[in-house]
């Protein structure tokens, strides 16, 4: 069984996206929202089971080109589904499209169900039902202008979903960007990369994703992935047990420290109780604290964080919120002074932020060294990186 297999990530981490595929699969080719490879069965259990970046796996069955609905059912009908489920198992449909000429993708999702149930009652008599919740074949179908490409999503949950997280705080970041922004930052949790602090850490993503860097745990050891129920990998299953049972025996202590915490007791408690779940609880210190007055907890070392934007955490429309952390006052003057505590305490530290505030290096009256663009969702951000050096500060004031 072998195929092409597509890697659907955020925008603009493609590349990071290539070379960890390339280091689990042997080769991949980056294009626009993801990265293409050719692999096997145990090359998708692998992505599946080691991706901290993808979206989702994605198995290609089906492409050709289309000018109506009625080619969409064409497509998906040529596809044996009686090798993939039984008429006693389950199916979802998820359609996306660019530039569709369709005027309704509903019923473009409708014909891929049909031809699926179709082809599954020609061969035994029996239809398979929808299940839109847990499906056991969930389909992926994308529409271009003039083309369509029909996917099994082999991860079943979107890998954002490590398994571990029930507690949420405000619009929590998901695993993936936070192992996307761990990548751009270059930390990877070696002993060489020194300690990683998040003082603003809400529910804690970045530093889990950091703490279970350090410590070589795979990010899907703790869940569930839909090609475990689908015909193909039955014969596979002993060979997936055998990619977990190596990515157990992988895990280590942390080889490098991480730091977190939040203004809020609550959200510090949150961030808490989710790396108890995730099994970093002991690899990373909390403390809960302002960050505009937190000391560094060693010479050197990197920051990265996500603090609170409007967009993530009010209304639509209602603009950014006012003073997110405690006594700051407005967003400009938190910036302000987290840059000040910065070139006075954090002399050797290298600072990344993401905002989506292309203005933010003016407010922090700061140069940044680097300027990444991300998207965290809908929201176009950038990712920006601050050295600071000693007497930074007295520079600052002496030419104002």
């Amino acid at each position: 069984m072998k195929g092409t297999i597509f890697l659907p990530c955020a925008a603009g981490a493609e590349p990071l996206l290539a070379d960890e595929a390339f280091a689990f699969v042997g080769n991949a080719q980056a294009v626009r929202g993801g990265v293409v490879v050719r692999g096997d069965a145990t090359s998708a259990m692998r992505m599946n089971l080691e991706s901290r970046l993808a979206q989702r796996v994605l198995w290609l069955v089906a492409e050709g080109p289309y000018a109506h609905e009625h080619d969409l059912y064409d497509i998906a009908r040529g596809v044996r589904w009686s090798d993939w489920i039984t008429p006693r198992q389950t199916l979802r449909v998820d359609t996306t499209a660019q530039r569709s000429p369709l005027k309704s993708l509903n019923f473009a999702t409708l014909r891929i169900k049909d031809a699926v149930c179709d082809v599954l009652r020609d061969a035994s008599g029996e239809r398979p039902s929808v299940d839109t919740r847990q499906p056991d074949l969930p389909l992926a179908l994308h529409l271009s202008a003039t083309h369509a490409q029909l996917y099994v999503d082999l991860s079943g949950e979107a890998l954002f979903k490590r398994g571990w997280r029930e507690a949420k705080g405000e619009a929590p970041l998901k695993e993936t960007l936070a192992a996307a922004l761990l990548a751009f930052a270059g930390w990877q949790g070696r002993e060489g990369d020194g300690p990683l602090l998040d003082p603003c850490c809400g529910a804690g993503t970045i530093a889990i994703e950091a703490a279970q860097l350090a410590c070589g745990i795979a990010p899907g050891l703790q869940r569930r992935f839909a090609f475990e129920r689908l015909l193909p990998f039955r014969d596979q299953l002993p060979a997936w047990r055998e990619l977990q049972r190596a990515a157990r025996e992988r895990v280590h202590a942390p080889a490098a420290p991480v730091f977190a915490g939040d203004v809020s007791f609550r959200m510090t408690d949150f961030a808490v109780r989710n790396a108890e779940r995730a099994g970093v609880k002991q690899a990373i210190e909390f403390k809960t604290a302002d960050a505009l007055q937190r000391p560094p907890p060693a010479a050197q070392g990197t920051l990265l964080l996500n603090p609170p934007y409007g967009e993530r955490i009010g209304a639509k429309g209602s603009g950014a919120r006012e003073g997110f952390e405690e006594g700051s006052g407005s967003s400009a003057e938190f910036f302000a002074q987290l840059a000040a505590h910065w070139k006075r305490h954090y002399a050797g530290w290298s600072g990344w932020i993401l905002s989506p505030d292309m203005k933010l290096p003016t407010l922090m009256r700061l140069k940044e060294s680097r300027r990444v663009p991300v998207w965290n969702g809908p929201i176009e951000c950038r990712l920006f990186r601050f050295d600071m050096q000693a007497g930074s500060l007295r520079r600052d004031s002496g030419g104002n």
